[in-house]
């Protein structure tokens, strides 16, 4: 049986015929052949039950629609059980290291722009459809690490890795694949702490701490969270400061620390450099103005139920940048629980309407778990 197939379906809420039209829907897109309707039906069900295997083009066109990686497309275990591959010799070996030695900046340049490019796609259309382009990314990055030997090769690649890994947990988290998200994080993790970098090491711990919220242990991601202030070592930038009080601010609203959430929203807004920029040039992974940490606000207090939190996201959604599409259902479900709060059912619905469009668009597994706890409110 292919428990990786039918659980990857049922994360997106699809039935075995709702596969069938994306499978479809995607063909079209990509102007690539595929089976009849009644002949995929088929093949859903024998690929679901094990008495078809499936084949690698149909199983590039299942990892694009439902983000998944090969390995958990076909069920195979993930991380310390593989045989490991053996390197074809000395010869072979010292050539892979004089590779790795010849890894110039620029190449690492490159590293961080392949980055950036996957980042600018997963914001706006969603991480879905870049699994196989992340891991190949991931991949590559892994190879130039393990080959390179002295510290002036591996910490540039390092800090490049800690920033891919980082991006690659969080898509997958997105699209559902929590172990994979995990397992991520904590390769950013080490390859931060090889680079010696503690913003990046911080901003992963942090971003892993909301795999804990939603596994519902947020008294321990906020516990995380402040591991993360002290692995900063007080080497963090000041947007970054502010990132992290904001992310903390929120995790202490979903564990009910509501005075921690307040002094911790506090502590954003004083810790935000001044200006309309929004990234931090030390590092581009964060996005922060007074736009978003205005939504963070509203998120936080729609979260602890104060009637605050509609004014405050009403103001992020005038302010919004339309490119973020993702961030934009977000704050549709924050509108959604703040209204929810004071019982305006009309205003919930309508904008759980909205996030649904746009989680739908971007095939955010997370989001649309969300929607529907949401939704039950009703």
């Amino acid at each position: 049986m292919n428990e990786g197939l039918r659980q990857a379906r049922l994360a997106q809420g699809w039935s075995q015929e709702r596969l069938v039209r994306e499978i479809e829907r995607y063909a079209k897109q990509h102007l690539s052949d595929v089976a009849s309707t009644a002949s995929l039906r088929v093949y859903v069900s024998e690929w679901e039950n094990g008495r078809r295997n499936i084949s690698p083009r149909y199983a590039a066109v299942l990892r694009g629609l439902l983000g998944i990686t090969n390995d958990e497309l076909m069920s195979r275990p993930t991380g310390g059980t593989e045989t490991p591959s053996v390197v074809g010799g000395y010869d072979d070996l010292v050539n892979r290291i004089e590779s790795a030695r010849s890894v110039s900046l620029t190449m690492v340049d490159t590293f961080m722009n392949q980055t950036e490019l996957l980042r600018t796609v997963d914001r706006q259309m969603g991480a879905g459809g870049l699994v196989d382009q992340m891991t190949g990314h991931l991949s590559t990055l892994e190879d130039a690490l393990t080959f390179a030997v002295l510290p002036e090769t591996r910490r540039p690649v390092a800090r490049a890795l800690a920033s891919a890994a980082t991006l690659a947990a969080w898509q997958a988290l997105d699209v559902g694949s929590v172990e994979r998200a995990w397992r991520h994080y904590e390769l950013g993790k080490r390859a931060a702490q090889e680079a010696n970098e503690p913003m990046y090491l911080a901003h992963a711990m942090v971003e892993q701490a909301y795999v804990l919220c939603d596994a519902g242990r947020p008294e321990l991601a906020v516990d995380l969270v402040r591991d993360a202030w002290r692995a900063g070592a007080g080497r963090l930038s000041p947007r970054l400061q502010a990132w992290l009080h904001a992310a903390e601010a929120e995790i202490c609203a979903r564990a009910g620390l509501a005075d921690d959430c307040r002094r911790s929203l506090d502590l954003a807004f004083d810790a935000l450099p001044g200006g309309v920029e929004d990234r931090d040039p030390d590092m581009l992974s964060i996005f922060l103005n007074g736009a978003h940490l205005t939504r963070w606000r509203g998120n936080a207090l729609a979260i602890l139920g104060d009637d605050r939190a509609v004014s405050s996201l009403y103001t992020a959604l005038e302010r919004r940048d339309p490119s973020f599409i993702r961030a934009t259902a977000g704050l549709r479900c924050d509108l959604a629980q703040a209204h929810l709060a004071r019982e305006e059912y009309d205003q919930a619905q309508e904008h759980l309407r909205q996030a649904r469009l746009l989680a739908s668009r971007t095939g955010s597994v997370r989001h649309r778990r969300r929607i529907e706890q949401l939704t039950k409110r009703l």
